[in-house]
C-alpha cells in the first residue's frame, strides 16, 4: 500500500486548515508545522499531529517531514506593506529551508502554494496562463518574493524529489480571517471606497477549489510544472465584493475614487511611510494593482492535466458565508 502521509506548513492558516480537513477526511495521516501553542491546538483540532517549529528551523521542518510522502508548503509572509527583509525571510528563505528539509527527509513530492501575484509588476493580467513570466523584479515585496520562492521550488525539482506549484487567485470562503473581515471593518468605519468604480474584472478561487487543486497537484501534477486554479469564470470585482459583504449584513457605499490616482498615491504613501509613519499606508503600489487592474486567468492546463474542475460554485460559497 502506497504511503499517503503528508506534512503541511501553514496548516493553521485559512487554506492550510481547510487542506488538513480534506486530507484527514481522505484518510491520510497529517503532520503540521506549528510555531505557537495556539497554532498547535488549531491543527490538532483539525486532526493533524502538530510539530513545533518554524520556517527558519530546518531541524523542525525535517522532523515534521520525516516519513511523509508528500509535503504541502503553504506558509508565507502575506501583506501589501512591510519590510522587504520580512518578506524575503518568510517567502524566499523559508521556502528554501522547507525544500532542503523535505528533500533530506525523503519526501517524494513537494507541492507549493503559489499565487498569481508572482506575475504582478504593474500591468494588468489579461487571460494569462502558465507561460506568462514570473516577476521577481516587481517593485512590490509580496509579488517579488513569491516569484523568487516559486523559482526556487521549480529549480529544486529532480528525480526522487518532485516539485509542483499550484497558483490560486483571490482566495475566499468560510473561515477567511483576513480579506472579508477587513472589508467589513472598512465599511463600518466609513473608510471604504471603490477605486475606479470597482469595475475591473477578476478571477477568484473558493478555498475548497484551491484545496482541490492542491490535492490534484500532488496526485497528478507533472513534476516541475505550475498550475493555475480558479472558480472557472471571472467576475466584476465590485459585484463580487458587494455580494460577499451582503452575506455579512453589510451594504457597501457608492463612494468612489478616480482610478488614475491609485498608483501615484501608492508610490507617495510608500515613500512617506518609510520615514516611518505609524501603521500601514492607506494605499500601496500592490494594493493599487489589486483594486484597479484586470486579473483574468486561463485554467485550461489544470483542467487538461489534473482533471481539475471547481467543486464549489460561487453561489454555493456565498450561501455558506451567509450561514457561517
Amino acid at each position: 500500500m502506497a504511503d499517503t502521509s503528508c506534512f503541511v506548513t501553514g496548516g493553521s492558516g485559512f487554506i492550510g486548515g481547510r487542506l488538513i480537513e480534506r486530507l484527514v477526511a481522505d484518510g491520510r495521516p497529517v503532520r503540521a508545522l506549528a510555531r505557537s501553542d495556539s497554532s498547535a491546538a488549531k491543527v490538532e483540532a483539525l486532526g493533524a499531529e502538530a510539530v513545533r517549529g518554524d520556517l527558519e528551523d530546518r531541524a523542525s521542518l525535517a522532523a515534521g517531514a520525516a516519513g511523509c510522502a508528500t509535503a504541502f508548503h503553504l506558509a508565507a509572509h502575506l501583506g501589501e506593506w512591510g519590510a522587504w527583509e520580512e518578506f524575503e525571510r518568510g517567502n524566499v528563505e523559508g521556502t528554501r529551508n522547507a525544500l532542503a528539509a523535505c528533500r533530506d527527509a525523503g519526501v517524494r513530492r513537494f507541492v507549493h502554494c503559489g499565487t498569481e501575484a508572482a506575475l504582478m509588476a504593474g500591468e494588468p493580467l489579461v487571460h494569462v496562463d502558465e507561460t506568462a513570466p514570473l516577476r521577481p523584479d516587481s517593485r512590490a515585496p509580496y509579488p517579488a518574493t513569491k516569484a523568487r520562492a516559486e523559482l526556487a521550488v521549480r529549480e529544486a525539482n529532480r528525480d526522487g524529489f518532485e516539485t509542483v506549484v499550484v497558483r490560486p487567485r483571490f482566495v475566499w470562503g468560510r473561515g477567511d480571517t483576513t480579506l472579508l473581515p477587513e472589508l467589513v471593518k472598512m465599511v463600518e468605519a466609513g473608510r471604504f471606497a471603490w477605486v475606479g468604480g470597482g469595475r475591473n474584472v477578476t478571477d477568484t478561487a473558493h478555498v475548497d477549489n484551491v484545496v482541490e487543486g492542491l490535492v490534484l497537484g500532488a496526485e497528478r501534477g507533472t513534476a516541475g510544472e505550475a498550475y493555475f486554479v480558479t472558480d472557472g469564470e471571472p467576475v466584476v470585482f465590485r459585484e463580487f465584493v458587494t455580494e460577499m459583504l451582503r452575506t455579512q449584513g453589510v451594504e457597501p457605499p457608492d463612494r468612489s475614487l478616480p482610478g488614475w490616482i491609485a498608483a501615484p498615491l501608492g508610490r507617495v504613501c510608500e515613500l512617506a511611510w518609510k520615514l516611518p509613519l505609524p501603521g500601514e499606508p492607506p494605499m500601496t503600489r500592490f494594493r493599487s494593482w489589486l483594486l484597479t487592474q484586470e486579473c483574468t486567468i486561463d485554467i485550461t492546463k489544470a483542467r487538461g492535466e489534473l482533471g481539475y474542475e471547481p467543486v464549489v460554485t460561487r453561489a454555493q460559497g456565498l450561501a455558506e458565508l451567509a450561514t457561517a
